[in-house]
């Protein structure tokens, strides 16, 4: 076994492939659609690696790709957390041998040669794309979540990487019978009352417009949270860009006073990846129909964000976006996989679980000196 940098469009390529050659026969892995997945690495669609420097790495044996890692760094993320944080991602090794070290060695040696202090996974190029599942293996990941098998998990510990944060899954289920608390429904209904909040729909039509406003709530209203850092204006338009085909509209929710200042938002998305799975990531020949007529349709959602500016926390206004969103997109089928949550986020893990949400998924992310 060896391990290679990637240096070439060739090599990119098979570090790309690779999971569709791991995972083709894993039940639990959703193959992600590749136009979307290839442009994550394409410094024209991904405005990320713009202040990101990364290198991509193989593991071969015989002239065959059968391991791959990232090891990357994030210069804007750095200077908001005073601190040179290295990462790692894109993760995969076979379960047993010499390959998990050689990945994760080989990841090390680069960040530390980068001036870095420490490195830290799995991450990915994609905001809150992050950590390895330590529960809730099944069933499969959801849009825009990570997958791997539970093994993983014992390459980061025999590494010596350690758990620096757990990120927490909640799911609510309405064919199971979840209905929103009846005290929920009076708090809210005098939360609204007493501040003048009322709550609407994403606007489409203005929607750079709207993301804009979204990223403006996120930096006063998330700034204080572990792992999280500003985007640009680029990252804006790209990511307006990106969700312009997926969301439904009665999905994204502003909450603004009665003067019109927003003050809060939520945001779940249809989960594709109930389609990606009988497409199994093509879009040709007719995976593109399938997707066109099959994401209104779709009555399962991740709750991608929620952010309240810190003026009204502790005022309910969280739990307020939580049931209007509910109500926004009920169906008697629905799905909501709440995804993810801080563990020591005590405020919004309380309300969640007032909500009758439950928990459903767990990930982890890792950290070591190098």
């Amino acid at each position: 076994m060896e391990i290679i940098p990637v240096t070439t469009p060739r090599l990119q390529k098979m570090f790309l492939r690779l999971p569709y050659k791991i995972y083709r026969n894993d039940p639990a892995w959703v193959p992600p659609l590749w136009s979307d997945y290839a442009g994550q690495f394409d410094h024209r669609r991904n405005p990320f690696l713009d202040h990101c420097h990364y290198q991509l790495f193989l593991l071969m044996d015989d002239g065959q790709a059968i391991g791959r890692i990232a090891a990357f760094y994030d210069t804007l993320a750095n200077d908001f957390w005073h601190e040179p944080v290295g990462l790692f991602g894109y993760y995969d090794a076979p379960q047993v041998g010499p390959g998990a070290d050689l990945l994760l060695s080989a990841a090390s040696d680069w960040l530390k040669g980068q001036g870095m202090a420490c490195m830290r996974g799995p991450w990915s190029f994609v905001s809150q794309e992050w950590g390895s599942v330590i529960e809730g293996f099944t069933p499969p990941a959801t849009v825009m979540s990570p997958y791997n098998p539970p093994y993983y998990n014992d390459h980061y510990a025999d590494f010596g990487l350690l758990k620096v944060k757990d990120l927490l899954v909640y799911a609510i289920d309405a064919s199971q019978g979840y209905r929103i608390p009846e005290r929920i429904l009076t708090l809210t209904d005098r939360v609204s009352e007493k501040y003048g909040v009322r709550v609407r729909q994403i606007r489409m039509d203005h929607l750079e417009e709207e993301v804009h406003t979204i990223m403006a709530l996120s930096n006063d209203s998330l700034e204080y949270n572990w792992g999280y850092s500003p985007v640009t204006d680029d990252e804006v338009r790209a990511m307006a860009h990106d969700l312009k085909p997926v969301i439904h509209p009665r999905a994204v929710l502003f909450a603004e006073t009665a003067a019109g200042v927003p003050i809060g938002f939520a945001i779940a998305i249809p989960d594709v990846n109930r389609l990606l799975k009988q497409i199994d990531g093509r879009i040709f020949p007719f995976g593109w129909l399938k997707l066109l007529l099959g994401i209104p349709r779709l009555k399962q959602y991740r709750m991608f964000a929620l952010g309240v500016v810190p003026e009204y926390h502790g005022k309910a206004i969280d739990s307020l976006l939580y049931r209007a969103l509910y109500e926004s997109i009920y169906s008697p089928e629905i799905f909501l996989e709440i995804n993810y949550v801080l563990e020591d986020n005590d405020r919004m893990n309380n309300a969640i679980l007032k909500l009758g949400a439950v928990p459903f998924r767990k990930y982890r992310i890792y950290q070591k000196p190098v």
